[in-house]
């Protein structure tokens, strides 16, 4: 891995360009058709040539660009109601996870994270019948959106909680992902504002942005073209599917690399 980072105002290699190509359309093609994923699937391509502040900075702004055409997509299936139950416990978890980002173990964290996924993941991924959770439970959407702004702000996973219980909800795949995408681009897009303040998106990284964009956008549209194609079932089998494979890929990435 690349310590210092390389630029778009250093010499642009073949291997650079291949990462930088692979994790754009690698994230952007999931987030086009789960909603989220585009750390897990794009930050393993960009580590290898660029600093993890600058892969980082990078990951906040592809997943709110790109996270439009899906948020498009599902809008008339949005219900504001339910999405502030979510979205306003967020804004009182985001600073407090700043603050407990100081006092927080990174690698413990993403360890902690990793296990949940796979052993989530694993347990429902292949089970005949998926189980659905009946009812309002209007607290632990307020929980799940709390916890999930906390954890986006010290880990940078704002995605994975709510995800994991939409997952369980008895909604259709719009609204799951009528939850699920504009809250994580809410959360991403607050981080990415933080990040701009404080001086991350140099010339190299918005260079970076300009070539990578165009090729995330594409994958995006590629993905929600196979969203459309999936039942509601398939598509809550696949986000959990999805998150054993996050999981899997979140413990190697801390483990091992």
């Amino acid at each position: 891995m690349c310590e210092c980072g390389m630029g778009a105002g250093d010499y642009m290699t073949d291997m650079f360009l291949l990462c930088l190509f692979a994790g754009a359309f690698a994230g952007g093609f999931i987030n086009g058709l789960t909603g989220f994923g585009t750390a897990l699937f794009a930050l393993g391509w960009w580590l290898q040539v660029m600093s993890p502040r600058e892969a980082v900075a990078m990951i906040l702004m592809i997943s709110v660009l790109v996270g439009i055409q899906g948020a498009i997509e599902i809008w008339s299936a949005i219900s504001w109601q339910r999405l502030a139950r979510f979205v306003i416990p967020a804004l009182i978890g985001i600073p407090l996870g700043l603050i407990a980002l100081a006092h927080v173990d990174a690698q413990q964290l993403a360890i902690l994270v990793g296990a949940l996924l796979v052993v989530y993941g694993g347990y429902f991924a292949f089970r005949r019948n998926l189980p659905l959770i009946q009812g309002a439970y209007r607290g632990v959407d307020v929980g799940v959106g709390f916890a999930g702004g906390a954890l986006g702000a010290m880990a940078g996973l704002s995605g994975v909680l709510p995800s994991m219980w939409c997952a369980m909800r008895p909604w259709s795949k719009r609204e799951q992902r009528g939850v699920s995408q504009p809250y994580n681009m809410l959360v991403l897009g607050i981080s990415m504002v933080g990040l701009a303040i404080d001086g991350t998106y140099s010339m190299a990284v918005l260079t970076n942005l300009v070539i990578a964009l165009p090729v995330s956008l594409f994958a995006a549209f590629l993905g929600i073209r196979l969203f459309r194609c999936l039942t509601d079932s398939a598509y809550r089998r696949l986000v959990i599917l999805m998150m054993l494979a996050a999981g899997v890929g979140l413990l190697l990435r801390t483990l091992v690399w």
